[in-house]
């Protein structure tokens, strides 16, 4: 089975609220749909979410490498897995997003192929995950008011979104922590919006108030490495790195050093799953956690992590809620929500029977 062509189309979905973290507020998320045609009657499903504060990409970039990688993986052959990823991750230099976008529909061809749901190929160890629910960065009463909607609805885990004003994050958290029960577990993303100084005296802050964190999401800037190993060495609650680590070098250095509890993968940052296997055994062999994530990303690709979350035992924690924002699903088939739950298709390779472009 040859490929013959890399098609794109580009997505607008309007976002059910707006959404705003300590980098960037959206109302909207730009999607970038592929298909990886073969000779054959199969086509792989893909797609990348432009977030040029985070991974420098955008929708120009997505389309250009994806053209640029198309002209690379003409001809090969989709069962030459490892020959194939090889060359797609060393045709172009960064590009991460465009290459995750290849990268999950190519995987979704070889798990087609064997008539295979792509996580029961990568591991097989879960057919649903439980995601958490993200509490986007606004007023205390507007955050306690989501927080308090949200559990309602039967999430247990709460992403709280902070950055800028260490005490006005800790009043944001004493709010919400006043609104929902005591076993509703609360996690901290500030999205490099602290120093390490700020971090250290937030997460003691908090303790001193009784305010139980399951752990902070990269506190400071993407590069300040040392940043992340003062906060991991001076807190006690576990670290997890996120706009730290793109790839599975990242994540050698970040365990070389001690820096942190944790890794946090996304597709969109890591190139896909293949470099995201890396990076999760990476963490397994260190003896640190790993979290799944995405950006704001439509249906089609968090699919895509979902099976990766739920192919490894080493990934125990799920930030797969985005499309719960996005006011329309690209994808016929893939996965589905139950609450909480994140329930993986058992349909050949991602689920995906088919795109809607418009």
């Amino acid at each position: 089975m040859k490929i013959t062509d890399i098609t794109t189309t580009l997505l607008t979905i309007p976002l059910t609220t707006t959404f705003k973290t300590a980098l960037r507020s959206v109302d909207s998320v730009e999607n970038v749909l592929v298909k990886v045609h073969t000779d054959s009657n199969l086509i792989g499903f893909g797609s990348a979410a432009p977030t040029a504060v985070i991974t420098g990409e955008t929708v120009a970039s997505i389309v250009g490498g994806i053209k640029h990688i198309r002209d690379n993986l003409i001809d090969m052959e989709v069962n030459d897995v490892e020959l194939l990823f090889t060359r797609l991750n060393r045709c172009i230099v960064g590009n991460m997003s465009a290459k995750a976008a290849v990268d999950m529909a190519v995987y979704d061809l070889f798990s087609k192929s064997l008539d295979l749901p792509l996580y029961r190929l990568l591991g097989g160890l879960y057919s649903t995950v439980e995601t958490d629910i993200t509490i986007s960065l606004d007023s205390l009463e507007k955050m306690a008011r989501e927080s308090k909607e949200k559990t309602a609805r039967g999430f247990s885990i709460l992403k709280v979104k902070v950055g800028g004003d260490p005490d006005l994050d800790i009043r944001r958290l004493e709010v919400i922590h006043q609104a929902v029960e005591e076993n509703v577990r609360i996690r901290i993303d500030a999205n490099q919006g602290w120093t390490a100084k700020e971090a250290v005296y937030v997460s003691r802050e908090l303790e001193s108030k009784n305010i139980p964190i399951e752990l902070m999401e990269q506190p400071v800037p993407a590069r300040d490495y040392e940043g992340l190993r003062f906060v991991r060495e001076n807190v006690s609650m576990p670290v997890y790195a996120d706009e730290s680590v793109f790839s599975p070098e990242d994540a050698l250095e970040l365990v070389r050093m001690n820096a942190v509890d944790g890794l946090n993968i996304k597709l969109m940052k890591c190139g896909g799953i293949y470099n995201g296997l890396k990076i999760a055994a990476i963490a397994e062999s260190a003896g640190i956690g790993c979290m799944i994530g995405s950006m704001m990303e439509c249906h089609v690709s968090v699919t895509a992590a979902a099976h990766l979350a739920a192919s490894r035992s080493i990934i125990s924690k799920y930030d797969l809620d985005a499309p719960l924002f996005c006011s329309k699903n690209p994808a016929l088939g893939g996965i589905t929500y139950n609450g909480s739950d994140v329930c993986l298709p058992e349909g050949g390779g991602l689920g995906i029977e088919a795109l809607i472009e418009a």
